[in-house]
């Protein structure tokens, strides 16, 4: 499969420590496909803010959604300049000096604008999409949306078309200087695990295939 490239703007290009940097359009996707939560950074007349939320790719575009009430939402669909941030810890890096200890990491910012999903047709896809990332098949077994439920929520996605990414693996890189310092160096990984799944209280079905699976996949 040809690599795509993703051309960089004044902005996502990555100027330190810039052999970290990935301008491939793989890169990116798996970073963003393996979060469930991204930040998100804007600007409205009461200030700065940096808000969690839900996030889901599908093809070019990361889609969020909310309540129609909420107050970032009504200021993004105002043509506001985001910045959007993915992060995943890997491990520690511990080297000799106090000042070269470090992270391994895989980190992405999306830069734009984001557009509302108005066609309900989008909507109902865009949705589903959330569900079928967050549990595979589960679609077909839960109430989907009602009319009203969808009237009272917001879709919104940004294009991936301006976008910076940066990873770290490895271990430390230690100064000529310091290497005849004796301490204990390398890497403390940190792995995200899966726990087994817990029924509700008030449940009354079988456990199904994806809830089983759940703590068999890796995060």
């Amino acid at each position: 499969m040809t690599a795509v490239a993703l051309p960089p703007s004044p902005r996502t290009r990555v100027r330190r420590v810039a052999e970290l940097a990935s301008y491939e359009q793989a890169a990116l996707y798996a970073i963003l496909d393996a979060a469930y939560l991204c930040h998100i950074a804007f600007r409205d007349d009461k200030g700065s803010h940096c808000i969690p939320t839900a996030c889901w790719r599908i093809d070019g575009h990361l889609y969020i959604h909310g309540s129609n009430g909420s107050r970032m939402l009504k200021q993004l669909v105002n043509d506001t300049d985001v910045c959007v941030t993915i992060t995943h810890l890997d491990g520690l890096v511990l080297a000799r000096s106090a000042f070269n200890h470090t992270m391994n990491y895989r980190s992405a910012m999306v830069y734009g604008q984001f557009d509302k999903v108005s066609d309900i047709g989008q909507q109902h896809a865009a949705m589903d999409a959330l569900m079928e990332k967050l549990a595979p098949g589960r679609l077909a077994q839960v109430r989907g949306g009602s009319a009203k439920e969808y009237a009272a929520t917001t879709v919104l996605r940004i294009a991936l078309d301006e976008c910076a990414v940066k990873q770290r693996k490895g271990g430390p890189l230690d100064d000529a200087g310091d290497m005849a310092h004796v301490v204990w160096t390398g890497e403390l990984p940190f792995t995200h695990s899966r726990g087994a799944a817990i029924a509700d209280a008030l449940n009354t079905s079988a456990l199904p295939a994806y809830a089983a699976a759940w703590s068999t996949e890796s995060a």
